[in-house]
C-alpha cells in the first residue's frame, strides 16, 4: 500500500472515530447522519475494514430492530471479506478477529429483540467461540471482559424467551 493510500485510510477511520465519539456522547442522530454520509462515500464495495467498523456502529444508531440487524449483518459480511483467503491485508484481518465476538454478540441481541431465539443462540455461541481471541480481564483494557460479561447477560435473557 502506498503512503498516500495509507493516509487516505487514516482520514476515513478518523472520521468514523469522530462519529463514534458522537454516538458515545449521546448524539445518536448526528452520529447516524455522519455514518450515512460516510457510507455513501465508502460504498458497498469500499474498504472492508471501513465498512465493517462503520456498519458495526451504525447499527447502534438505529431505532428499528430490523434496521439494526441489517447494519450488523453488513458489518459481519465486511469482516468476513477481510478474513477471506483472497489476499486481505494481514494487519486488518488480525484486527477484525478481535471484532468477531462483538459482531456476533450484536447479531444475537438483534435476534433477541426480534424474538428469534434460535437465531440468537447461534450467534451467541459464535460470539462465545470467537471470544477466545480476546485478552483476559486483567491484561487488556476491559474490552475482553466486557464482551464476555455481555455474552453472559444475553445468555440469561435468552433463558426468558
Amino acid at each position: 500500500m502506498t503512503e498516500q493510500q495509507e493516509a487516505s485510510r487514516d482520514v476515513v477511520m478518523t472520521r468514523i472515530g469522530q462519529a463514534i465519539m458522537l454516538l458515545h456522547g449521546g448524539d445518536r442522530e448526528e452520529a447516524r447522519n455522519r455514518f450515512g454520509l460516510l457510507w455513501e462515500e465508502i460504498g458497498e464495495d469500499g474498504d472492508a475494514l471501513h465498512r465493517c467498523t462503520l456498519a458495526h456502529y451504525m447499527a447502534d444508531t438505529q431505532d428499528d430492530p430490523g434496521d439494526e440487524l441489517a447494519w450488523d449483518l453488513r458489518a459481519l459480511t465486511a469482516a468476513q471479506s477481510l478474513t477471506d483467503e483472497r489476499g486481505a491485508d494481514h494487519r486488518d484481518a488480525l484486527a477484525v478477529r478481535a471484532f468477531y465476538p462483538s459482531l456476533h454478540l450484536n447479531l444475537a441481541a438483534d435476534y433477541v429483540k426480534l424474538r428469534r431465539p434460535a437465531a440468537a443462540r447461534i450467534h451467541l455461541n459464535r460470539a462465545r467461540d470467537a471470544s477466545v481471541v480476546l485478552a483476559d480481564d486483567g491484561v487488556d483494557d476491559g474490552y475482553g471482559g466486557g464482551v464476555r460479561a455481555a455474552i453472559g447477560r444475553l445468555e440469561l435473557r435468552l433463558l426468558e424467551l
